[in-house]
């Protein structure tokens, strides 16, 4: 699983403007896979300007097609692609530290009346408004343009673009999470284990998109959970596992994968030992039981 900010950095194909962790970047080169699973520590606005792919995350799927916007937490998710047309993608990370300084700076022009912010949902859906129209022209006219634009010029387009979010009637469940990043320092532990432990992410993978050292992320994981990372990721998805295998027609190795195994030997073993037999015995007893 690659760490899909530092693949758009480092990846020579793509054209991209970086300000040092703002990130804008168009494609336009699909790769050769159906999918391929990413993680960043950083949400990041994807818009697709031709074609079409889907992203699948833990807590759902979001197709989008030419013309639509949507807004990714940081996290992991698949992403399957489709080779029937050409395909553009423009993508943008946006640092917390962006978002909280214009939240803090408009502070007062905020409305009060907003939802909360939906913590279950891995996405959100952009509705099309004046400001991102404005926005994504100006962007495909920078990535078109002999000339690179100056750096206060792409800063200033991205904040009027959350600026519009945040004033905006138009999109209530983004201009929340923003608001929402801007009251607190660092990504909350238990939300972002909740929504990812199903991937096969190292620790410092997990540290790195709750936004502190692997030394701090053990200890504020502690306090919420009072065991280690290693033990609860181990029960979690050995208990998502067993509900899979209740549920499921998959194989056994493809329940394993879905659960955060690589290792098909490994999940069998670990699987023995947390419920006393194996993969394939525990759905036949499954199965018989609700018979």
């Amino acid at each position: 699983m690659v760490n899909y900010y530092d693949d758009v950095l480092s990846n020579l194909q793509f054209k991209k403007f970086v300000i040092g962790e703002l990130l804008f970047s168009e494609y336009t080169c699909p790769l050769e896979d159906d999918s391929f699973a990413i993680w960043t520590h950083m949400d990041y606005l994807v818009h697709v300007v031709s074609g079409k792919k889907v992203w699948h995350t833990a807590r759902g799927s979001w197709p989008t097609e030419s013309g639509q916007t949507l807004f990714f937490k940081k996290g992991a998710a698949s992403v399957q692609q489709f080779f029937d047309e050409d395909f553009c993608l423009l993508v943008f990370f946006v640092p917390d530290s962006f978002v909280r300084g214009i939240v803090q700076e408009f502070a007062a022009d905020l409305k009060g009346n907003l939802p909360p912010a939906d913590k279950q949902s891995s996405a959100i859906r952009v509705n099309n408004d004046v400001a991102l129209t404005a926005f994504v022209q100006s962007m495909l006219a920078y990535f078109s343009g002999a000339e690179e634009p100056s750096e206060p010029l792409l800063r200033l387009k991205l904040k009027e673009l959350i600026i519009g979010v945040l004033l905006s009637e138009r999109n209530p469940a983004l201009s929340s999470y923003f608001q929402s990043v801007a009251n607190s320092e660092a990504p909350e532990v238990a939300e972002i284990m909740e929504a990812n432990f199903r991937y096969n992410l190292s620790l410092e993978e997990f540290a790195a998109m709750c936004h502190r050292s692997l030394t701090s992320f053990k200890r504020d994981f502690r306090k919420n959970y009072d065991e280690t990372p290693g033990r609860w990721l181990l029960k979690k998805r050995l208990d998502y596992s067993a509900t899979l295998l209740h549920n499921r027609d998959a194989n056994i190795s493809q329940v394993g994968y879905d659960s955060g195994f690589e290792d098909l030997s490994h999940f069998s073993r670990v699987f023995k030992q947390r419920f006393g037999m194996s993969p394939a015995n525990f759905r036949k007893d499954s199965s018989a039981s609700s018979s």
